[in-house]
């Protein structure tokens, strides 16, 4: 029997009258890497955003290692959230302070290490993602690549047992989305996290993914391995992974 990480249960959210998630249901077991693929709009980072509680669902259940958080107050979801890292799309650092600073900012709050612990910890966090050295520079410069390893750097930080990633390699040139996927590959099997990834970029997909899972009209249309998506028969599934205008997913 498999040991769940993260199990949603008919969870659903609308945000004034469009309904964005219609009932999903998903387990991620522990030490997985899961995908979650689909149109632009169809609920992907919605989804994602409910793992930590970023969001709310309007209903269903959201179990972190068996506790649900779907319904926890805030005091109760800072435990819990201090056991997940996640990467946002945009990376989200803040330019007035330097990559230093933007690592070590998760260690200020409700953790008891002294400076020097976190100049180390920092450190070692940036060499994992190839930055060492970089810990005086700030945001403004940075590549696009270089940004999303100091939000990765800053996601391992508290050395979390679940890792999100939104839109990991969007905005990157393919060697530079590459590096960032072996990353991903290499973090996993390092730190032993479990990882979930939003993206609709399906060499990055295939390449970082046990299992893909595509979302369509608010629910899950297929969840399958990559060998799997590939050859799934789906003719939903088949126009999206290979990039058809014609086909039962209608272009807005």
């Amino acid at each position: 029997m498999m040991d769940v990480s993260i199990k949603i249960e008919n969870i659903s959210k609308s945000f004034g009258k469009k309904k964005v998630l219609n009932g999903v249901t998903l387990n991620v077991n522990r030490g997985e890497s899961v995908v979650i693929i689909g149109q632009s709009g169809c609920g992907k980072s919605v989804l994602l955003k409910h793992l930590n509680r970023l969001i709310r669902p309007d209903s269903g259940h959201i179990y972190i290692n068996d506790q649900d958080i779907a319904k926890m107050q805030t005091e109760e979801l800072f435990a819990i959230r201090r056991k997940i890292g996640m990467l946002f799309q945009s990376a989200a650092l803040l330019d007035s302070l330097t990559v230093a600073q933007n690592v070590g900012l998760g260690l200020k709050e409700g953790w008891k290490y002294s400076e020097k612990e976190i100049s180390e910890i920092v450190g070692d966090k940036l060499e994992m993602v190839g930055l060492s050295g970089a810990e005086n520079m700030y945001p403004s410069d940075l590549s696009g690549g270089m940004r999303k390893r100091v939000g990765l750097a800053r996601s391992i930080s508290t050395n979390p047992e679940i890792l999100l990633y939104d839109e990991p390699t969007t905005g990157l040139d393919p060697i530079t989305s590459d590096l960032i996927n072996d990353l991903m590959i290499n973090l996993r099997e390092k730190l032993n996290v479990t990882s979930v990834a939003v993206t609709h970029d399906m060499t990055s997909a295939y390449k970082i993914a046990g299992r893909i899972v595509m979302l369509y009209n608010g629910k899950i249309e297929y969840d399958g391995t990559p060998g799997q998506i590939k050859n799934s028969g789906n003719s939903i599934v088949d126009q999206f992974i290979n990039g058809r205008a014609s086909g039962p997913i209608q272009v807005q």
